[in-house]
């Protein structure tokens, strides 16, 4: 049997990929230059034309540049800046531990809910731990919670914003596979509730079973009286649900676009810094860059990942990845759940975005074929699968060595609150979003219920 280097191209490229990405270069440079790199070895070796170099150029600016859903993805992000300018988290988060001060762990219960809620209105993983971190890991310390169950509540509800929607993930997610976003929206929202239920389930339980890790508020903090509390409650809670109402109400109720309804966030955004007095002109410049820097990343990084993965389809990548699954001689559920492991296990060394580009094209195809037996309806196999790898890159922000929401915690966070308290904070939260996974994969209908029953 001969052997011949040129048909080991694909695979070799991923073992670059996975050396470089440690190198401290920018990803999109890593999966830019890899592609233009085996493309180069492709002309070499003849198995890849020269003229393709010019179908990098025409995908790019056919995928990216004129895709009006991608222009949703930057003006999230301006809403969830400005957000996090308008001190609508703080009063937010001030409410509900008002609300909460005699339930166990009520402290700990109102970071979850505030992180549930704010994931609804930014969608902007950074900005929301940081943010979160800030306003209440101090409180958290002072009252004398458990680190690591501060640390562990505050990373898993700021990452909620990756799975709930207005997800930019979901956005990307619906780009790639040519699904409509709506759906993937509507079939995001169980899931992302289910699982801030299932920590507010886990924090209450440990909370009563050892009142020590987490100490009640004193009751004399709050309103004096019931009008003054009512005033707290609305003034702390109808900008939030009203945003939302606006954003998603208006994708849901087919009012407009996901990139219209972009703009009608990025507006109502601004609207509630005025309202709140937190609007000037150095805040509105600070928000500008700030979007401005994240989205050039974000679509930086869509430029190499779309060079990368013509140059590995060119090469023949898809077939070997196809040819490997089958060989494997799995069925369908093996498939899956071999699929779910390279996703859960990427998620310790890779951001979601490099797992979205790279492995979601890939995969997609191979998922669209398998039949599950009346488990999931055919048609919507791809909408089921999409939603499970993003409950399962939820765990991407929380693993260790790499977990982006453990660094953003770390570098806002006192100096009393050790590295080694949020690792084993972030333990249970991770067996909790696999617990999660696992529920969307035994119950479908909590993915595809809500799509199938709206759209249909």
């Amino acid at each position: 049997m001969e052997f011949y280097i040129e048909d080991y191209f694909p695979v070799l490229m991923f073992v670059a990929l996975a050396f470089l990405l440690f190198s401290g270069l920018p990803v999109a440079i890593v999966l830019g230059g890899i592609g233009l790199a085996f493309g180069g070895l492709g002309v070499i070796y003849d198995v890849f034309s020269p003229i393709e170099f010019f179908n990098i150029i025409s995908r790019v600016y056919g995928g990216i540049v004129e895709s009006l859903v991608l222009v949703a993805v930057p003006m999230f992000i301006f809403m969830g800046t400005m957000l996090e300018k308008s001190g609508v988290a703080n009063d937010l988060l001030h409410a509900l531990q008002v609300l909460l001060r005699r339930v166990p762990g009520g402290l700990a219960l109102s970071v979850t809910l505030m992180g549930t809620v704010m994931a609804a209105t930014t969608g902007i993983i950074g900005a929301s731990v940081v943010m979160m971190t800030l306003l209440a890991l101090p409180v958290m310390l002072q009252r004398g919670y458990s680190h690591p169950l501060a640390a562990g509540t505050i990373c898993a509800s700021g990452t909620l914003g990756i799975l709930i929607p207005p997800s930019i993930m979901l956005v990307i997610m619906g780009d790639l596979l040519a699904i409509s976003v709506g759906s993937l929206f509507l079939a995001a929202i169980i899931p992302g509730f289910l699982l801030s239920a299932i920590y507010l389930a886990y924090i209450a339980t440990t909370s009563t079973l050892n009142p020590k890790m987490a100490p009640p508020m004193p009751d004399a903090e709050g309103p004096e009286n019931t009008a003054e509390l009512l005033i707290m409650v609305a003034r702390s809670f109808i900008p939030p649900i009203l945003l939302i109402t606006l954003v998603l109400g208006s994708i849901f109720a087919g009012w407009a676009t996901p990139t219209e309804a972009s703009g009608v966030g990025a507006f109502g955004a601004t609207l509630l810094a005025i309202f709140n007095r937190r609007l000037s002109f150095a805040v509105l410049k600070e928000v500008c860059e700030r979007s401005a820097l994240t989205g050039g990343m974000l679509f930086f990084i869509f430029v190499g990942a779309t060079a990368f993965s013509y140059v590995f389809r060119s090469l023949g990548g898809d077939d070997l990845v196809i040819d490997f699954i089958e060989g494997l001689g799995f069925g369908p559920w093996g498939i899956l759940f071999v699929l779910m492991g390279v996703v859960f296990f990427l998620g310790f060394f890779f951001d979601w975005i490099e797992i979205t580009l790279i492995v979601l094209p890939v995969f997609a195809p191979i998922v669209g074929l398998l039949d599950f037996e009346g488990h999931v309806p055919s048609q919507s196999v791809v909408l089921w699968f999409a939603i499970l790898v993003a409950v399962n890159l939820q765990t991407s922000f929380l693993t260790p060595p790499f977990g982006f929401a453990l660094f953003y915690l770390k570098g806002v966070a006192p100096r009393e609150m050790k590295i080694q308290s949020i690792y084993r904070g972030i333990i249970p939260f991770v067996i909790l979003q696999v617990i999660g996974l696992g529920l969307v994969i035994l119950f479908p209908d909590l993915a595809l219920w809500l799509p199938t029953t709206l759209l249909d």
